[in-house]
């Protein structure tokens, strides 16, 4: 196989760490939302489905 050596991921040519960051925030926004939100569903069908 062919020796490429290892990938310096710092200086690699288009990296975009701040996308990767913007994105990597909105996940975990989708997350904690989506999470509370089904919580919720949870806690009012323990209300009113009973």
């Amino acid at each position: 196989m062919a020796d490429h050596g290892e990938m310096a991921y710092s200086t690699a040519e288009g990296n975009d760490y701040a996308a990767h960051e913007q994105t990597y925030e909105g996940f975990i926004k989708l997350v904690k939302y989506g999470t509370g939100t089904v919580v919720l569903i949870l806690i009012l069908m323990a209300i009113f489905l009973t």
